[in-house]
């Protein structure tokens, strides 16, 4: 049913009826509140919505962005463009920058010859499975929009496909977790649990945490929240969560309780039922850098480095991509690369200073975002401030540049060939920075439409 209490977070109305909704707020809030909220100067590329897994309509998101203190804020979900026309409309109506992307898992399994190549047996920046990669696609023109979902919507079929099947060896998992004298825990229906949780009716993508989403309800159901369910957690299956997540989890009244229940199963039992992507579902890099590139977008490989403890809980302390990170770089820009998207909280600064490096080398772009998917998370990222990471607001706004002026004509997308591609990456960065803060962002596609209308008379 319809949420009457906060209609710019309901997920079961349309984004048209969010976006009146986020209208009349900011109507109501009055022109002086909005003047005074504060501006750190910060920004977030990679805030995921409703549309793969997060407690956050686009609507939302944009508005608990911009009252952080945020002053651009991106979509980037799984699998997914579906946010993509709220999420822009939202920051406009804001008065904030927006940028939209997506994220999807890649193969890097198979070499330019189709045999096995050096990265098959890897694990790169994939927890889940060697040879294959999480990347993004950022900066997507306004009219390639339909493209892109054209284009996801055959491995978002592949993934449902798999997921239904995860989904009943979950439920394997419970049979077998039964303690004597005990009633079989409620097993999980694909189509009400699962599929009806998501979005993929609408082009949303439906990803493990909507699997994970599904169990930890079912626990909930069963055991109640609190001290009952963490003996049950051990006792079913054998876990031993942190001390930590042990007293969150012991708390009943934690409004987090889900999400933090989420990341222990995501950690603990994932493993136990995850079934590995084919190459139906997870297609070889180059096919996508191709298809973000024919568009205008910008193909880039999503950094994670090795792990020590998670800053979301749901990774285990692991070794990734940074034994080999020179000869993966050169692999980047040989599949057609155009960036690098990294997480400056997530990492040590010799692993980010390292990447800084290997991006000017090779000629990538950086971009940062913070992977926003659980209430628990804030939408503050206050170590892009730091002199060291500056210049990563000046790439946000050169990617929101990008976008709305290659909406306008392709030719003055950042990586065109026919327009700015050819001048250093440094200077066209620099200039598409200051072209991306002089938009006027309540107005932004007639005011894109302006500069460029200024740029093709020069």
């Amino acid at each position: 049913m319809k949420d009457p209490v906060n209609p710019i977070n309901d997920p079961l109305i349309s984004g048209e009826e969010r976006l009146a909704a986020l209208s009349e707020a900011e109507r109501e809030s009055g022109l002086k509140n909005r003047e005074n909220l504060r501006k750190t100067g910060e920004i977030n590329n990679h805030i995921h919505t409703i549309y793969s897994f997060s407690p956050y309509t686009p609507s939302m998101a944009a508005r608990k962005a911009r009252d952080a203190g945020l002053e651009a804020a991106g979509s980037v979900d799984h699998d997914s463009i579906a946010a993509a026309e709220e999420m822009l409309s939202a920051c406009a109506l804001l008065g904030i920058g927006g940028c939209v992307g997506f994220e999807v898992r890649v193969s890097f399994k198979t070499g330019p010859d189709g045999k096995p190549g050096p990265f098959a047996g890897r694990k790169i920046n994939n927890p889940d499975s060697a040879g294959l990669v999480y990347m993004t696609v950022q900066g997507i023109p306004r009219p390639a929009i339909n493209r892109v979902r054209d284009f996801l919507a055959p491995l978002q079929e592949e993934r449902i496909l798999r997921t239904r099947a995860m989904t009943a060896a979950a439920n394997d998992l419970f049979r077998d977790a039964a303690l004597p004298g005990e009633a079989l825990l409620p097993l999980l229906d694909f189509e009400a649990d699962i599929w009806g949780r998501s979005k993929a009716a609408e082009g949303g993508g439906i990803t493990e945490r909507h699997l994970l989403a599904a169990m930890a309800e079912k626990l909930i159901q069963t055991d109640g929240k609190g001290p009952a369910l963490t003996e049950k957690l051990k006792t079913r299956f054998g876990l031993e969560p942190s001390p930590k997540i042990m007293g969150l989890l012991g708390e009943a009244d934690n409004p987090h309780y889900l999400f933090d229940l989420i990341g222990v199963l995501k950690s603990a039992l994932l493993p136990r039922i995850f079934i590995q992507p084919g190459e139906r579902e997870c297609i070889p890099a180059e096919k996508v850098t191709e298809f973000a590139r024919s568009i205008g977008a910008i193909p880039a490989y999503a950094y994670l480095g090795d792990v020590g403890e998670s800053p979301t809980g749901d990774k285990r302390a692991e070794k990734f991509e940074d034994a080999y990170i020179e000869e993966l770089f050169d692999e980047l820009v040989r599949r057609g690369f155009e960036a690098v998207t990294y997480m400056p909280p997530r990492n040590t600064w010799e692993q980010l200073l390292r990447v800084q490096r290997l991006c000017r080398e090779r000629g990538l772009m950086e971009i940062s975002g913070v992977d926003i998917n659980s209430s628990r998370q804030s939408f503050n990222c206050p170590e892009v401030l730091l002199p060291e990471f500056r210049h990563l607001l000046d790439t946000t706004w050169a990617l929101i540049a990008h976008e709305r002026l290659s909406s306008v004509n392709p030719a003055l997308g950042l990586f065109s060939p026919a327009g700015p591609g050819t001048c250093p990456l440094e200077e066209r960065l620099a200039r598409y920075a200051a072209l991306g803060r002089s938009l006027d962002l309540r107005r932004p596609e007639e005011s894109a439409a302006e500069i460029a209308a200024r740029l093709m008379g020069d």
